[in-house]
C-alpha cells in the first residue's frame, strides 16, 4: 500500500482521535453486564449470590451444574456466534457497498446447513457424537472453497453475489431433498429443529469446536479493515491507493466463511444478526467501515445474548428457537431498510 493509502487508512482508523475508543469500550461493558444478567434467567432463577456459589460448588450440586454446566457455555457461545454475525455482516456490507447485504448472501451458511442436515438424514449423530457440527464444517469450507476460487479470478461483485445465490439455492435444494426423503418422523424433527437455530443444551464441547475457527476468522476480518475504507472510494480509486481489491475480496469471504460456518455448524441457522447490527452501530462511528468492525461484533453478541434471554422468559414454560427471535426482529427491520433506500434512490 502507498504512503497516501496509508496516512488515510491510519486516520480513518483513528477517527476522532481517543473519543473512537469510547463506543467499543462502552459496548464491551453492556455485553459484560448483559451475559452476567443472562446467568440469572432460566427455568431456575437464581440470584446473584447463587450464580457466585456455583461458581465455586462442587461438581456434582445442582448449582455447580446449572452455573457452570448449563448456563456458561450458553452465554458464552451465545457472545461468540453473535460477535461472528456481526463483524461478518459488517465486513459483508464493506465489500459489497450494499446496506442490504449479510452473512448468507454468499452461501456459506446455507451450506454450513447443509452439510449438518446430512449428518441428521443419515443418523450419524448415533455413533459420532459431534457429526452435526463437523459436518456442517466440511459443508462451510466446500462453499468457502467454491466462492474463493472465484473470488481469486477477480471476479466482479456482481459474480460473487450471482455465485452466493447459487450456492444459496443448491444448499437448499439439498436440504428440502432431505426432509422430503426423511426415512422416520424423528430424524426430519431433528433437521427442523437444528435449522430453526438454538443455543439449548450446549456445552463448553461446542464452545471449543466454534472458538478457533471465529477467532481466526474474526482476525482475519478486522485486518481487512483499511481496505474497505479505501473501498468506499471505488474499486478503481482503492486500487490506485494500493489496495489489492481481488485479495481483499478473498480475504472478507473467507474470515466470513470461517467465522460464520463455525457459528452455524455449533447453533444452527441464526439469520437477520449481521444485516441488522451493522445499521444500529454505523451512525456511532461516523459510518466508517475501518471502525465499525469491532462495534458490531460487540453489537452482534448482545443482540444473541439479548435475544436468547427473550427466548427463555417465553410464556407457556417452552423456549422458542433463537433464530425464530431473531427473524421476526429481523425481517422487518429488512423491509424497512429496503423501503428506505428505495426512497434513497428517488
Amino acid at each position: 500500500m502507498t504512503a497516501t493509502a496509508d496516512s488515510d487508512a491510519e486516520r480513518a482508523e483513528s477517527g476522532s482521535g481517543p473519543r473512537a475508543g469510547i463506543f467499543p469500550a462502552l459496548l464491551a461493558l453492556a455485553l459484560v453486564a448483559i451475559m452476567a444478567l443472562a446467568m440469572l434467567i432460566g427455568p431456575v432463577p437464581l440470584t446473584p449470590g447463587e450464580v457466585l456459589d456455583g461458581f465455586f460448588a462442587p461438581v456434582d450440586e445442582s448449582g455447580a451444574i446449572i452455573v457452570r454446566e448449563l448456563r456458561l457455555p450458553r452465554v458464552i457461545l451465545g457472545a461468540i456466534v453473535g460477535a461472528a454475525l456481526g463483524i461478518s455482516g459488517a465486513a459483508m456490507q464493506g465489500l459489497f457497498q450494499n446496506p442490504l447485504a449479510e452473512p448468507g448472501i454468499v452461501g456459506v451458511s446455507a451450506s454450513a446447513s447443509a452439510g449438518a442436515v446430512f449428518a441428521l438424514y443419515f443418523g450419524l449423530t448415533s455413533s459420532i457424537a459431534l457429526a452435526v457440527p463437523v459436518s456442517a464444517m466440511a459443508g462451510a469450507m466446500l462453499g468457502m472453497l467454491i466462492l474463493f476460487a472465484v473470488a481469486m479470478r477477480d471476479a466482479s461483485v456482481l459474480t460473487l453475489i450471482l455465485v452466493g445465490v447459487a450456492l444459496n439455492a443448491f444448499a437448499g435444494a439439498l436440504t428440502a431433498l432431505a426432509l422430503n426423503l426423511s426415512p422416520n418422523p424423528f430424524a426430519l424433527n431433528d433437521i427442523v429443529l437444528w435449522l430453526m437455530g438454538s443455543l439449548t443444551n450446549r456445552s463448553f464441547l461446542d464452545v471449543w469446536l466454534a472458538a478457533p475457527f471465529v477467532m481466526i476468522g474474526g482476525a482475519i476480518l478486522f485486518a481487512s479493515r483499511r481496505g474497505l475504507a479505501a473501498l468506499t472510494l471505488g474499486e478503481e480509486a482503492a486500487r490506485s491507493l494500493g489496495v489489492n481489491v481481488r485479495s481483499l475480496r478473498a480475504q472478507v469471504i473467507a474470515g466470513s466463511a470461517l467465522a460464520v460456518g463455525a457459528s452455524v455448524a455449533v447453533t444452527g441457522a441464526i439469520g437477520f444478526v449481521g444485516l441488522v447490527v451493522p445499521h444500529v452501530v454505523r451512525p456511532f462511528v461516523a459510518h466508517d467501515p475501518a471502525r465499525i468492525l469491532l462495534p458490531s461484533a460487540l453489537g452482534g453478541a448482545i443482540l444473541v445474548v439479548l435475544a436468547d434471554i427473550a427466548v427463555r422468559l417465553a410464556p407457556g414454560g417452552q423456549e422458542l428457537k433463537l433464530g425464530v427471535v431473531t427473524a421476526l426482529l429481523g425481517a422487518p427491520f429488512f423491509l424497512y431498510l429496503v423501503i428506505a433506500t428505495r426512497r434513497a434512490m428517488r
